[in-house]
């Protein structure tokens, strides 16, 4: 079992084999990408920040209640930070398990609480020149906590 906030591409052929053992009759690999759309907009990138310490921490005690409840120690998260483009992979989980039920809900589990608990906000820029700071949760607000709507001056040429 192993968690990090990484700066540095994903590779998830290393994380499959990190979760690799004989015991396990499933192996489940869940990548979260950088999409061109969200919420209606077109998006050409972003850039994904964290309260790191405390990231780390939250990820890590994650990975631990998933360990206990779904029964494997077969556990890799790695979440990305930095300038990503398109297409690029922001988290992977790799969860195996001897059922795949089991590898299913843990997978799960994982990035539903990574999403509602760990301290990541990424600033989506877009196509027309304007950015805005997103949580993980999808809320619109500040690394620094402002619960508000925040664009940052336009980067669009007049």
């Amino acid at each position: 079992m192993r968690s990090a906030i990484v700066e540095r591409p994903i590779d998830p052929g290393a994380l499959i084999a990190e979760v690799a053992s004989v015991t396990n009759g499933a192996t489940l690999l869940f990548i979260g990408t950088v999409r061109e759309t969200n919420d209606g907009r077109d998006v050409s990138g972003m850039d994904y920040t964290a309260y790191r310490g405390m990231a780390e921490r939250e990820l890590g005690d994650i990975v631990t209640e998933a360990t206990e409840r779904f029964e494997t120690t077969d556990i890799v998260v790695e979440h990305r930070l930095g300038t990503l483009g398109l297409g690029e992979a922001s988290v992977a989980i790799a969860v195996a398990h001897s059922h795949r039920g089991k590898a299913y809900e843990a997978n799960r589990y994982i990035i539903e609480e990574l999403k509602r608990r760990v301290p990541i906000w990424k600033l989506e820029h877009y196509v027309d020149g304007t950015r805005e700071w997103v949580a993980a949760d999808g809320s619109k607000r500040k690394p620094d906590g402002e619960a508000a709507v925040v664009r940052t001056e336009s980067r669009a040429e007049p």
